[in-house]
């Protein structure tokens, strides 16, 4: 009867050891620069989206949040989207509103974000903020190639009310002479 239990733990064990460790330090911007993303997450992020030009630190948000999100809610989804995009460099500061549908009117009054005309999540460009009403707190998500990410990780958009699609406008920096 132990022998399974073992067996089980064994490869959990070795899953966990064999699971890709993401830091900051793994930036794929840095000052608006593109770097080389590890081959390993190729297939889990797409590039940006080619009709909307967006800040690139948003798809590091998107691959922060993955990479810290539970396989279930932990009914904290705003906080651990505040935390990926502040620590992906996207906002200055972490950004204050207590509900998850509160999301879109404060990234763009205060960080610089834009509405997109996007009316399913599954059309949003990867790295974008995906907010939802309901009678609650409602919910935000960041778009990743192969679904979204929050608290959680989902292949399906959240079943709520969609408030709307956000994006950072990417910033053009001057060169100095």
């Amino acid at each position: 009867m132990n022998r399974p239990v073992s067996f089980l733990s064994l490869c959990l064990f070795t899953a966990l050891l064999a699971t890709p460790v993401i830091r900051a330090d793994d930036s794929t911007t840095d000052n608006g620069v593109l770097w080389s993303r590890p081959s390993h997450l190729l297939p889990l992020f797409g590039r940006p989206s080619p009709l909307v030009r967006y800040d690139r630190r948003m798809i590091r948000a998107a691959e922060i949040a993955a990479s810290r999100a539970y396989s279930k809610p932990t009914w904290r989804c705003w906080h651990f989207v505040k935390d990926a995009l502040f620590d992906a460099g996207v906002v200055a500061k972490r950004p204050e509103s207590p509900w998850a549908k509160q999301a879109g009117e404060e990234l763009c009054s205060k960080f610089g974000f834009r509405k997109l005309p996007v009316t399913d999540p599954k059309d949003a460009p990867v790295g974008a903020v995906i907010v939802y009403g309901g009678a609650d707190a409602g919910h935000v998500e960041l778009r990743t190639d192969s679904g979204y990410a929050s608290d959680f990780i989902s292949r399906t958009p959240y079943p709520r009310p969609l408030i709307g699609v956000y994006v950072k406008d990417a910033t053009i920096r001057s060169a100095s002479l």
